[in-house]
């Protein structure tokens, strides 16, 4: 039970092409809907299909569906419709978190602000190009958080189905905004505890990315108490690790890999566990050292590599990447404690490996 599977359990079932093409559909409905309302809106509609169909992991429709089919749900194209609702939950964070982080790029493309921004020089509109970008990104990412409701409401199941689901669907939409604000409030007031740093992934990233997506398959499935527990047991541990994993790559990263420039973590002052470990091992010259580098937009290739240099040799990088085997072993041990459907569960193994030991 420890090692990757030869199909990914995104691509298992045909999930991600399921989850594309309902994705695509419902897409193609909107951007004729917009057409119709004004021609302008039509470079809206394409930015979002851009965005939404361009690229993405589909690990929250996947920890969704996985975990409907694990409390027993039976697959259908309306359940695989509605998880595919996750993905402008996503759309809209990752809109959001460019603009807030003043991301040049997003999976090698332009961020959404950019891209807006660029349009209006282009067209030599009158006003701030750059006022125009982050207006169009934020109106963007909430026409992303309107269209997760609508898919999920639209997906063809019985209203009783998705009123099972709808506390956890709006819980972990509540949990993603608040924990983008406390990223926000961190950097802001430069808090650099290991505490804090925890809390901010847990609702930042690690529910919305597993727990909540599991517990809304689970409630799709109207699966037992017991089910739901084993999923928290394992989602919060493995969303945690997730979020580290992210960390690290947003430090270390190939950017051909991750689509965004090497070390952006550190330019954007980010408070992550990483940093928060390494500032709590250092002398008080490395956390000048950090302190002064972290958070400087104009930081280059060398300071990039000096503070890399120096969060290895205070053993934040090793703490950490043992902190994501830790929580991914409690992960897995979770699922041990429930009766799941054999298939699903190895899924839910598959992923958790998947999810923990990427490189973009």
């Amino acid at each position: 039970m420890t090692h990757a599977a030869p199909v990914s359990p995104v691509d298992r079932a045909s999930l991600r092409q399921r989850v594309d093409k309902a994705l695509s559909d419902f897409l193609a409905g909107r951007r004729a809907w917009m057409a119709d309302v004004d021609d302008a809106l039509v470079p809206v509609a394409e930015a979002i299909e851009a965005f939404v169909l361009g690229g993405g992991k589909r690990l929250r429709p996947a920890f969704a569906y996985w975990g409907y089919r694990g409390a027993g749900g039976v697959d259908t194209d309306p359940v695989v419709t509605a998880l595919a609702a996750l993905e402008f939950v996503q759309a809209s964070a990752l809109i959001h978190d460019d603009l807030m982080d003043r991301s040049d790029t997003r999976r090698g493309e332009p961020a959404v602000h950019r891209r807006f921004a660029t349009r209006h020089r282009c067209a030599g509109w009158g006003g701030d190009p750059d006022g125009f970008g982050d207006a169009a990104a934020i109106l963007l990412g909430d026409l992303c958080l309107v269209w997760s409701d609508e898919l999920l409401h639209s997906a063809g199941l019985d209203p009783r189905t998705v009123a099972r689901a709808r506390p956890d669907f709006d819980e972990m939409r509540t949990e993603v905004t608040i924990g983008q604000y406390l990223d926000v409030l961190t950097q802001a007031t430069g808090d650099t505890s290991l505490e804090r740093a925890g809390k901010v992934a847990r609702y930042k990233s690690a529910k919305y990315t597993v727990e909540r997506p599991l517990l809304i398959g689970a409630a799709l499935a109207d699966a037992p108490a017991d089910v739901r527990i084993a999923y928290s047991a394992y989602g919060l541990p493995l969303g945690e690790a997730f979020q580290l994993r992210d960390d690290v790559l947003g430090v270390f990263g190939d950017p051909a890999q991750t689509g965004k420039p090497a070390g952006d973590d550190l330019r954007e002052g980010k408070r992550t566990y990483l940093v928060a470990a390494a500032l709590e091992a250092t002398d008080d010259a490395g956390r000048a050292r950090l302190l002064g580098g972290l958070g400087d937009s104009e930081l280059d290739t060398a300071g990039v590599a000096r503070l890399r240099e120096l969060i290895v040799d205070t053993g934040a990088l090793a703490r950490t990447e043992q902190r994501i085997v830790t929580l991914t072993d409690a992960a897995l041990a979770a699922l041990t404690a429930v009766d799941l459907d054999t298939e699903a569960r190895q899924a839910l193994v598959d992923l958790a490996i998947a999810a923990t030991r990427r490189a973009d």
